[in-house]
Protein backbone atom coordinates (compact mmCIF):
# COMPACT_ATOMS: atom_id res chain seq x y z
CA UNK A 1 0.00 0.00 0.00
CA UNK A 2 3.02 2.09 1.18
CA UNK A 3 4.70 1.44 -2.36
CA UNK A 4 1.71 2.32 -4.33
CA UNK A 5 1.20 5.48 -2.29
CA UNK A 6 4.55 6.63 -3.30
CA UNK A 7 4.16 5.68 -7.18
CA UNK A 8 0.76 8.06 -7.35
CA UNK A 9 2.77 10.46 -5.77
CA UNK A 10 5.59 10.49 -7.61
CA UNK A 11 3.30 10.30 -11.25
CA UNK A 12 1.20 13.60 -9.56
CA UNK A 13 4.48 15.43 -9.31
CA UNK A 14 5.48 14.64 -12.85
CA UNK A 15 2.49 15.80 -14.19
CA UNK A 16 2.17 19.39 -12.26
CA UNK A 17 5.87 19.57 -13.35
CA UNK A 18 4.51 19.26 -16.57
CA UNK A 19 1.69 21.34 -16.77
CA UNK A 20 3.87 23.85 -15.55
CA UNK A 21 6.78 24.16 -18.02
CA UNK A 22 3.64 23.77 -21.06
CA UNK A 23 2.18 27.13 -19.06
CA UNK A 24 5.57 28.72 -19.07
CA UNK A 25 6.07 27.60 -22.23
CA UNK A 26 3.94 29.98 -23.82
CA UNK A 27 5.29 32.93 -21.67
CA UNK A 28 8.52 32.92 -24.16
CA UNK A 29 5.93 33.09 -27.20
CA UNK A 30 4.29 36.30 -25.59
CA UNK A 31 7.45 37.67 -24.96
CA UNK A 32 8.67 37.89 -28.27
CA UNK A 33 5.69 38.58 -29.68
CA UNK A 34 5.20 42.02 -27.78
CA UNK A 35 9.14 43.50 -27.62
CA UNK A 36 8.92 46.66 -28.55
CA UNK A 37 5.31 47.27 -27.80
CA UNK A 38 5.26 46.55 -23.99
CA UNK A 39 8.45 47.60 -21.90
CA UNK A 40 9.86 44.53 -20.26
CA UNK A 41 9.88 45.64 -16.56
CA UNK A 42 6.01 46.52 -17.12
CA UNK A 43 4.98 43.46 -18.47
CA UNK A 44 6.58 41.68 -14.95
CA UNK A 45 4.63 44.42 -12.99
CA UNK A 46 1.42 44.07 -14.52
CA UNK A 47 1.80 40.35 -14.77
CA UNK A 48 2.63 40.11 -10.76
CA UNK A 49 -0.24 42.39 -10.09
CA UNK A 50 -2.76 40.17 -11.38
CA UNK A 51 -1.56 37.14 -10.02
CA UNK A 52 -1.45 38.81 -6.89
CA UNK A 53 -4.94 40.20 -7.58
CA UNK A 54 -6.37 36.78 -8.80
CA UNK A 55 -4.72 34.63 -5.73
CA UNK A 56 -6.10 36.67 -3.35
CA UNK A 57 -9.47 35.11 -2.59
CA UNK A 58 -8.34 31.95 -2.34
CA UNK A 59 -5.34 32.53 0.21
CA UNK A 60 -7.50 35.31 2.33
CA UNK A 61 -8.58 32.37 5.05
CA UNK A 62 -5.53 31.64 5.84
CA UNK A 63 -3.39 34.89 5.28
CA UNK A 64 -3.61 35.93 8.74
CA UNK A 65 -2.96 32.69 10.51
CA UNK A 66 -0.08 32.28 8.23
CA UNK A 67 1.44 35.75 8.66
CA UNK A 68 3.36 34.34 12.09
CA UNK A 69 5.72 32.40 9.64
CA UNK A 70 6.32 35.13 7.77
CA UNK A 71 7.17 37.72 10.05
CA UNK A 72 8.83 34.84 12.07
CA UNK A 73 11.64 33.99 8.31
CA UNK A 74 11.68 37.50 7.02
CA UNK A 75 14.69 37.19 4.89
CA UNK A 76 13.59 33.53 3.60
CA UNK A 77 10.33 35.52 2.14
CA UNK A 78 12.83 38.28 0.32
CA UNK A 79 15.06 36.16 -1.00
CA UNK A 80 12.50 33.70 -2.19
CA UNK A 81 10.32 36.57 -3.60
CA UNK A 82 13.38 38.35 -5.14
CA UNK A 83 14.69 35.58 -6.77
CA UNK A 84 11.49 33.62 -8.07
CA UNK A 85 9.00 36.47 -8.51
CA UNK A 86 11.08 40.19 -8.95
CA UNK A 87 14.06 38.42 -10.59
CA UNK A 88 13.40 35.61 -12.73
CA UNK A 89 11.17 36.54 -15.80
CA UNK A 90 12.21 40.12 -15.17
CA UNK A 91 15.72 39.00 -16.50
CA UNK A 92 13.95 36.65 -19.63
CA UNK A 93 11.96 40.04 -20.54
CA UNK A 94 14.95 42.09 -20.43
CA UNK A 95 17.24 39.49 -22.02
CA UNK A 96 15.04 39.09 -24.90
CA UNK A 97 15.34 43.03 -26.03
CA UNK A 98 19.04 41.87 -26.91
CA UNK A 99 19.12 38.21 -27.49
CA UNK A 100 18.14 35.92 -30.48
CA UNK A 101 15.59 33.25 -29.78
CA UNK A 102 18.36 30.14 -29.69
CA UNK A 103 20.40 32.04 -26.99
CA UNK A 104 17.25 32.86 -24.53
CA UNK A 105 16.04 29.42 -24.91
CA UNK A 106 19.48 28.00 -24.94
CA UNK A 107 20.72 29.64 -21.96
CA UNK A 108 17.26 29.92 -19.98
CA UNK A 109 16.39 25.92 -20.18
CA UNK A 110 19.72 24.13 -19.94
CA UNK A 111 21.57 26.48 -17.04
CA UNK A 112 18.59 26.32 -14.27
CA UNK A 113 18.27 22.80 -14.39
CA UNK A 114 21.70 21.99 -13.80
CA UNK A 115 22.82 24.78 -11.41
CA UNK A 116 19.48 23.58 -9.41
CA UNK A 117 20.23 19.95 -9.46
CA UNK A 118 24.28 20.87 -7.73
CA UNK A 119 22.69 23.26 -5.19
CA UNK A 120 20.22 21.08 -3.90
CA UNK A 121 23.07 18.28 -3.87
CA UNK A 122 24.76 20.64 -1.79
CA UNK A 123 22.58 22.33 0.42
CA UNK A 124 19.66 20.02 0.41
CA UNK A 125 22.00 16.84 0.51
CA UNK A 126 19.57 15.69 -2.56
CA UNK A 127 22.02 12.36 -3.99
CA UNK A 128 23.30 13.00 -7.40
CA UNK A 129 22.98 9.47 -8.74
CA UNK A 130 24.69 8.27 -11.96
CA UNK A 131 21.42 8.07 -13.16
CA UNK A 132 20.90 11.66 -12.45
CA UNK A 133 23.87 12.80 -14.22
CA UNK A 134 23.06 10.45 -17.03
CA UNK A 135 19.96 12.18 -17.31
CA UNK A 136 21.14 15.67 -17.48
CA UNK A 137 23.24 14.90 -20.67
CA UNK A 138 20.74 13.00 -22.48
CA UNK A 139 18.34 16.10 -21.89
CA UNK A 140 20.90 18.31 -22.50
CA UNK A 141 21.65 16.55 -25.88
CA UNK A 142 18.24 16.88 -27.26
CA UNK A 143 18.08 20.54 -26.18
CA UNK A 144 21.22 21.36 -28.07
CA UNK A 145 19.87 19.14 -31.13
CA UNK A 146 16.37 21.17 -31.54
CA UNK A 147 18.49 24.72 -30.90
CA UNK A 148 21.17 23.81 -33.31
CA UNK A 149 18.60 22.18 -35.83
CA UNK A 150 21.62 19.50 -36.57
CA UNK A 151 24.42 21.96 -37.33
CA UNK A 152 27.29 21.67 -35.22
CA UNK A 153 28.27 25.28 -36.44
CA UNK A 154 25.39 26.94 -34.51
CA UNK A 155 26.80 25.88 -31.29
CA UNK A 156 30.33 26.38 -32.26
CA UNK A 157 28.99 30.12 -33.28
CA UNK A 158 27.35 31.06 -30.00
CA UNK A 159 28.40 33.94 -28.47
CA UNK A 160 27.19 35.48 -25.00
CA UNK A 161 26.23 39.40 -25.48
CA UNK A 162 24.34 41.63 -23.00
CA UNK A 163 21.10 39.88 -23.31
CA UNK A 164 22.09 36.31 -22.83
CA UNK A 165 23.74 37.46 -19.42
CA UNK A 166 19.48 38.57 -18.48
CA UNK A 167 19.04 35.48 -19.12
CA UNK A 168 21.65 33.30 -17.23
CA UNK A 169 20.69 36.01 -14.20
CA UNK A 170 17.33 34.40 -15.08
CA UNK A 171 18.25 30.70 -14.80
CA UNK A 172 20.34 31.21 -11.68
CA UNK A 173 17.62 32.99 -9.51
CA UNK A 174 15.04 30.22 -10.84
CA UNK A 175 17.70 27.73 -9.58
CA UNK A 176 17.77 29.19 -6.17
CA UNK A 177 14.05 29.90 -5.94
CA UNK A 178 13.95 25.93 -6.30
CA UNK A 179 16.01 25.28 -3.51
CA UNK A 180 14.18 27.88 -1.33
CA UNK A 181 10.62 26.56 -1.66
CA UNK A 182 11.64 23.24 -0.63
CA UNK A 183 12.54 25.00 2.58
CA UNK A 184 9.57 26.85 3.40
CA UNK A 185 7.78 27.16 6.77
CA UNK A 186 6.47 23.78 7.35
CA UNK A 187 2.35 24.01 7.79
CA UNK A 188 1.81 27.48 5.56
CA UNK A 189 -0.75 26.59 3.19
CA UNK A 190 -0.24 26.56 -0.29
CA UNK A 191 -2.01 29.67 -1.39
CA UNK A 192 -1.42 32.24 1.43
CA UNK A 193 2.32 31.20 0.86
CA UNK A 194 2.09 32.19 -3.08
CA UNK A 195 0.43 35.22 -2.07
CA UNK A 196 3.08 36.41 0.08
CA UNK A 197 5.57 35.80 -2.65
CA UNK A 198 3.81 37.39 -5.01
CA UNK A 199 2.75 40.36 -3.27
CA UNK A 200 6.75 40.97 -1.88
CA UNK A 201 8.23 40.45 -5.48
CA UNK A 202 5.88 42.97 -6.55
CA UNK A 203 6.95 45.35 -3.74
CA UNK A 204 10.72 44.74 -4.47
CA UNK A 205 10.28 44.85 -8.46
CA UNK A 206 7.52 48.36 -8.41
CA UNK A 207 10.52 50.93 -7.92
CA UNK A 208 12.14 49.26 -11.17
CA UNK A 209 8.52 49.46 -12.53
CA UNK A 210 8.19 53.07 -11.60
CA UNK A 211 11.60 54.03 -13.13
CA UNK A 212 11.27 52.48 -16.89
CA UNK A 213 7.52 54.16 -17.00
CA UNK A 214 9.17 58.40 -16.83
CA UNK A 215 10.80 56.38 -19.79
CA UNK A 216 8.69 53.86 -21.75
CA UNK A 217 5.11 53.56 -22.20
CA UNK A 218 2.76 50.65 -23.36
CA UNK A 219 2.06 51.40 -27.01
CA UNK A 220 -0.28 48.31 -27.84
CA UNK A 221 -4.18 48.59 -27.45
CA UNK A 222 -5.31 48.29 -24.02
CA UNK A 223 -7.52 45.23 -24.96
CA UNK A 224 -4.52 43.09 -26.07
CA UNK A 225 -2.01 44.13 -23.42
CA UNK A 226 -4.86 43.30 -20.66
CA UNK A 227 -5.24 40.16 -22.23
CA UNK A 228 -1.80 39.25 -22.69
CA UNK A 229 -1.06 40.40 -18.66
CA UNK A 230 -4.39 38.38 -18.02
CA UNK A 231 -2.36 34.74 -19.41
CA UNK A 232 0.66 36.06 -17.59
CA UNK A 233 -0.94 36.65 -14.49
CA UNK A 234 -3.43 34.06 -14.21
CA UNK A 235 -1.76 30.88 -16.44
CA UNK A 236 2.43 32.00 -15.86
CA UNK A 237 2.04 32.67 -12.65
CA UNK A 238 -0.76 31.43 -10.34
CA UNK A 239 -1.56 27.64 -12.02
CA UNK A 240 2.08 27.19 -12.59
CA UNK A 241 3.76 28.27 -10.03
CA UNK A 242 1.06 26.44 -7.68
CA UNK A 243 1.63 22.92 -10.00
CA UNK A 244 5.80 23.73 -9.58
CA UNK A 245 5.58 24.42 -6.00
CA UNK A 246 3.82 20.89 -5.73
CA UNK A 247 5.53 19.30 -7.87
CA UNK A 248 8.90 19.88 -6.29
CA UNK A 249 7.27 19.17 -2.66
CA UNK A 250 6.81 15.46 -4.88
CA UNK A 251 9.69 15.02 -6.39
CA UNK A 252 12.46 17.34 -4.60
CA UNK A 253 13.76 20.59 -6.07
CA UNK A 254 16.63 18.89 -8.34
CA UNK A 255 14.09 16.02 -10.05
CA UNK A 256 11.32 18.97 -10.43
CA UNK A 257 13.72 21.35 -12.04
CA UNK A 258 15.11 19.11 -15.06
CA UNK A 259 11.80 19.67 -16.11
CA UNK A 260 12.52 22.61 -17.47
CA UNK A 261 13.64 21.08 -20.17
CA UNK A 262 10.50 20.56 -21.59
CA UNK A 263 9.83 24.27 -22.25
CA UNK A 264 11.92 24.42 -25.75
CA UNK A 265 9.99 21.67 -26.83
CA UNK A 266 6.41 22.79 -26.16
CA UNK A 267 7.71 26.20 -27.05
CA UNK A 268 8.29 24.23 -30.73
CA UNK A 269 4.95 22.78 -30.79
CA UNK A 270 3.33 26.13 -30.04
CA UNK A 271 5.27 27.81 -32.82
CA UNK A 272 3.93 25.06 -35.38
CA UNK A 273 0.47 25.56 -34.07
CA UNK A 274 0.49 29.55 -33.69
CA UNK A 275 3.29 30.75 -35.91
CA UNK A 276 3.14 28.51 -38.36
CA UNK A 277 6.89 27.68 -38.64
CA UNK A 278 7.79 24.53 -40.37
CA UNK A 279 7.92 21.02 -38.99
CA UNK A 280 11.09 19.26 -38.85
CA UNK A 281 11.84 15.47 -38.20
CA UNK A 282 14.99 16.59 -36.15
CA UNK A 283 12.38 18.39 -33.40
CA UNK A 284 10.59 14.14 -33.00
CA UNK A 285 14.47 13.20 -32.02
CA UNK A 286 14.82 15.82 -29.36
CA UNK A 287 11.86 15.24 -27.69
CA UNK A 288 12.40 11.77 -27.61
CA UNK A 289 16.22 12.46 -26.08
CA UNK A 290 14.87 15.32 -23.93
CA UNK A 291 11.97 12.13 -22.74
CA UNK A 292 14.62 9.31 -21.89
CA UNK A 293 16.37 12.29 -20.21
CA UNK A 294 13.96 13.13 -17.77
CA UNK A 295 13.59 9.11 -16.93
CA UNK A 296 16.85 8.94 -16.09
CA UNK A 297 17.16 12.24 -13.79
CA UNK A 298 13.91 11.19 -11.65
CA UNK A 299 14.04 7.37 -11.84
CA UNK A 300 15.98 6.39 -8.76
Amino acid sequence: MQKTHHARTIQLGILLAIVATFIWSGNFIVARGVRGQIPPIALAFFRWVVATIAITPFAWPHIRNDFSKVRSNPSYFFFTSLTGITLFNTCIYLGGRYSSAINLALIGTTTAPIIAIFLSAVFLQEKLSWQRILGIIISLSGILLLLSKGHWSTIQNFQFNRGDLWVLGAAASFAVYNILVRKQPAGMHPFSFLWYTFLMGLILLTPSYMRESMQHSISMPMGAAMGIFLYLGLGASVLSFMSWNAAIARLGASRTAIFGNLIPLFSTMEALVILKEPFMPIQILSAVLVIIGLFFTWKQ
